[in-house]
């Protein structure tokens, strides 16, 4: 897994002057509260090595406590929070002879402060474990941590001191960041199901967590703008922030700085400079054409549209390079498309119904913006896709799409081409039928595929289907202790994780937040 990374050797770009200028003028204003935490705990690990919260606490953040060496102070903020750390020290007894060494852990789970990091072998790098050694030279006096942290829970402790005197802390402060503004956010009908309510509220505390300069993926991993999350989170802004200009500045980055023939990468960097990454995913750099479409759907602001057509137009073009014989794309064993996580997962057939899914939007856009070549371009090319995956890709024997030399039967395979909307309404039930038996058995990995596996039951008017899937999946997620949805969620293995330890998923995760895109779409109560 560890060679994931699609990247192209001597990567060039070329930048937009005018795209990236608008990109500064759109730098959102970034919002600030100060909070406390709320209780002290005590964790105990259980028998199948898991962590749990043990007892709770009060705590009175003007009270003084006395840090005792190697004894973790560990206490739980009121939910997931954004933001930054201080707190205030102070001398019990003799005066400081000597710095006093704190280790300090921050987690999104409780896991985080009882795991070890010297235990944590997988492939990511472990600097994205939020811990820090701090040695404090003067006490009393105010310590604040260096970084930005993602966390619900904080630990304290005393590695080493000198004997003559003890220390005090008081006034424990998180310090929040966001770019959403909270008093957006209308609230769902009094009458509504209070486990739909729970569950948009942690949709919508997701999708506030990660809405920072852009629209990051995850506030405590990868921090970075990676654009098959910001199209899901654009959706749940559509109803829920409604902070456009946050959607059009993150649109404008990727159209500003492309690879050196036009093609949108796959994510972005804000920081020390705009840097696009050198990763290059298929299936991404046509989701750009997806973020302009579902933008139009909502502004009708057919200006920016034509202003941003010419480079959603050039994803098409270059992504027609990777057809082969029969109209179907070509498959390699490197990272080329991403689909879903899944060490066996081929992704043929699925960015085949990617690309016609892309292309129709397309067709929608070329439409608004009367470009009458590329419509006709369009069109001729969506035809050839269709035919071609099902000649091609539809096994009619077994009534599944095959993918691959080895004719692999995914449930990724089959929710893409469902989208593409390829079968006839009969045919395509019959599918989804299937699917919601589990009579396929490579199933989906991740929040962001279930997602899209439900838009498609919503495609296909299978709305009770539907609200099952999300009540199961991001219910279970609730049901667990969530309070913002995770990156990756197995309901049958606790610890999966593709990067090798748990301890590094990121717990609260863009392209999860999508239950309150279909609550607030389809008015589910």
């Amino acid at each position: 897994m560890a060679g994931y990374v699609n990247t192209i050797k001597d990567f060039k770009t070329k930048e937009n002057p005018e795209f990236l200028a608008k990109v500064k003028e759109l730098q959102p204003i970034l919002h600030h509260k100060n909070l406390s935490p709320v209780n002290r705990i005590e964790l105990k690990k259980t028998e199948d090595n898991s962590w749990l919260i043990h007892g709770r606490k009060g705590y009175m953040p003007e009270k003084k406590l006395v840090l005792q060496k190697d004894t973790p102070l560990c206490l739980e903020f009121p939910n997931h929070q954004v933001g930054y750390i201080r707190f205030f020290l102070d001398v019990v007894g003799s005066p400081l002879d000597a710095p006093v060494h704190l280790r300090i852990k921050l987690g999104e789970i409780v896991e985080e402060l009882g795991e070890d990091t010297k235990d944590y072998h997988g492939w990511l790098s472990s600097s994205w474990l939020q811990e820090e050694y701090l040695h404090v030279d003067v006490v009393p006096g105010w310590v604040e941590l260096p970084r930005r942290y993602a966390f619900r829970y904080l630990s304290l402790e005393i590695l080493n001191q000198s004997l003559k005197y003890q220390i005090g802390i008081t006034n424990i402060t998180g310090k929040t960041v966001t770019s959403a503004e909270e008093e957006a956010v209308e609230e769902l009908p009094a009458d509504a199901d209070p486990f739909i309510k729970e569950m948009d509220a942690a949709a919508v505390r997701t999708l506030r967590d990660c809405m920072q300069l852009v629209f990051e993926d995850g506030p405590k991993r990868d921090r970075r703008l990676w654009i098959g999350d910001l199209r899901l989170q654009a959706l749940v802004n559509y109803y829920t922030f409604r902070n456009m200009e946050l959607v059009k500045r993150c649109i404008y980055m990727f159209a500003g700085i492309t690879g050196a023939d036009g093609r949108v990468g796959a994510c972005f960097y804000i920081e020390p400079k705009l840097q696009v990454d050198d990763t290059v995913l298929f299936d991404y750099s046509l989701f750009f054409i997806s973020c302009l479409y579902d933008y139009y759907e909502v502004t009708k602001d057919k200006e920016f549209i034509a202003e941003l057509w010419p480079t959603a137009l050039r994803q098409i073009e270059l992504s027609k390079e990777r057809l082969g014989f029969g109209g179907i794309l070509k498959d390699s064993g490197d990272w080329w498309c991403f689909l879903d996580w899944g060490d066996n997962l081929n992704k043929q057939a699925g960015a085949q119904g990617v690309f016609i899914y892309t292309v129709k939007q397309a067709i929608g856009l070329a439409k608004i913006v009367e470009d009458e070549k590329a419509l006709e371009m369009l069109e001729e090319l969506c035809r050839q896709l269709t035919s071609s995956a099902l000649s091609r890709l539809w096994d009619g024997q077994q009534q599944v799409f095959v993918s691959g030399e080895m004719r692999q039967v995914s449930v990724v395979s089959q929710v893409w081409m469902l989208l593409a909307g390829i079968l006839e309404d009969g045919a395509a039930n019959k599918l989804i039928d299937r699917l919601l038996a589990g009579e396929i058995q490579l199933p989906l990995s991740t929040p962001y595929m279930y997602h899209y596996f439900v838009e498609a039951l919503f495609q296909y008017g299978r709305r009770e289907e539907a609200v099952k899937v999300m009540k199961e999946y991001w219910g279970g997620m609730l049901e667990k202790g969530a309070d913002t949805f995770w990156e990756l969620y197995n309901p049958a293995d606790d610890d999966f994780s593709p990067y090798g330890s748990k301890v590094i998923n990121s717990y609260c995760h863009a392209w999860s937040c999508t239950p309150s895109y279909f609550i607030r779409k389809y008015h589910l109560k």
